[in-house]
């Protein structure tokens, strides 16, 4: 009985903890909506139209919402790829870089890889943008593990040359014949993604990216790997001691966390591009590490997190035209959210510290 009680006690300890992020995230994301309307204000232009003009763009039809998931997609696959990274206690600021390493893999085998049924051709693009992904990523994690390197250096510098290898192949190599446009050609039909919706461009990359969003539950939270990897996140020292093997570990999950943003490029090639442009991403790399910071790097939290993000961008274009608020003010007001929650999070640790503190010193 004392055992059930205890963990009834700690199950809610949790549970209330959970609870309070979320209303801080919460708290901070309205906060920041605020200040974005306060900003559209100055400029002379109604900030209830505006925000009308962008919520119509992204969830006003189903065309609209569409589009929104379409913008999603991309991001739920970086926003875990952070979020996966950060759990064992590393920063992954590379998935711009893995994003495109992920697409160009994909587009490869897209490509070249001939006469094959798309229920075999599909899974392997998916494949390749994985390791592409993944493969690119675990350069970085080798490099902290042999040499002690950053991961926070090596993979933004692995960005600017993953980047400019991509503008070499597709100008180069790869190009598509005659050699006049900057691009590749096409990826045939049999990998190409379906469409989810018909008539829209939302395709079945989505779905791909919520089954990852469950594997990605499953592996950290019902997996003893993940178990070691949540506790290598708390104390990489602490748990190198109790035995765990913590190199092994990160370069695991730099293999993982780049996997999965390459599967963000490698999807937005198969359902969308269709063929490898030299700037197929506008910044999604970028905006996950937003996303898993809103959703607190779990998975129902990426998903909200990705829909704010994928909203912001489907409306903005649409409060552009109809509002007349230059598309900017998005980029401004993303910023805004992600200010208010690092430093809501920031604050809420502070205060649980300071709480931590006076229950020590009154017991």
């Amino acid at each position: 009985m004392g055992m059930k009680k205890t963990d009834t006690v700690i199950s809610s300890a949790k549970t209330q903890a959970v609870l309070k992020q979320m209303l801080v995230s919460v708290s901070a994301i309205i906060v920041s909506l605020l200040l974005g309307m306060g900003l559209i204000a100055l400029m002379g232009i109604n900030p209830l139209t505006a925000f009308s003009a962008l919520l119509q763009g992204a969830f006003g039809s189903v065309n609209a919402f569409s589009e929104t998931m379409v913008k999603m997609t991309p991001l739920l696959f970086t926003g875990m790829s952070y979020g996966l990274a950060n759990r064992c206690g590393l920063t992954n600021l590379g998935m711009e870089g893995q994003l495109y390493m992920g697409a160009l893999a994909s587009t490869a085998v897209g490509i070249y890889a001939t006469g094959l049924p798309p229920a075999i051709h599909v899974p392997l693009c998916l494949m390749a943008g994985f390791l592409g992904g993944g493969l690119w990523c675990l350069l970085a994690g080798w490099l902290k593990v042999r040499f002690g390197a950053s991961e926070i250096i090596t993979t933004v510098m692995l960005n600017t040359i993953a980047i400019n290898f991509i503008e070499f192949m597709v100008n180069g190599p790869m190009i598509e014949p005659p050699g006049i446009n900057c691009q590749t050609s096409p990826v045939q039909a049999s990998a190409q993604l379906g469409k989810l919706i018909p008539d829209t461009r939302v395709h079945l990359g989505f779905v791909i990216a919520l089954a990852f969003i469950a594997l990605f539950w499953l592996f950290l939270w019902r997996s003893k790997k993940g178990y070691e990897v949540r506790v290598s996140g708390f104390n990489m020292q602490a748990a190198a001691y109790s035995g765990i093997n913590t190199n092994h570990n990160i370069l695991l999950i730099t293999f993982l966390a780049g996997g999965l943003a390459g599967l963000a490029g490698c999807c937005e090639i198969l359902g969308i591009q269709i063929r490898m442009i030299p700037s197929i991403s506008p910044g999604y790399g970028f905006d996950g590490i937003a996303v898993s910071l809103i959703g607190m790097n779990t998975p129902v939290g990426t998903i909200v997190g990705a829909l704010l993000f994928g909203a912001f961008r489907a409306g903005g274009n649409r409060m552009q035209m109809k509002a007349k608020v230059p598309n900017a003010i998005v980029s401004v007001m993303q910023a805004f959210v992600i200010i208010a929650v690092v430093a809501s999070q920031m604050l809420l640790e502070k205060w649980n510290e300071k709480q931590l503190k006076n229950q020590k010193q009154e017991a």
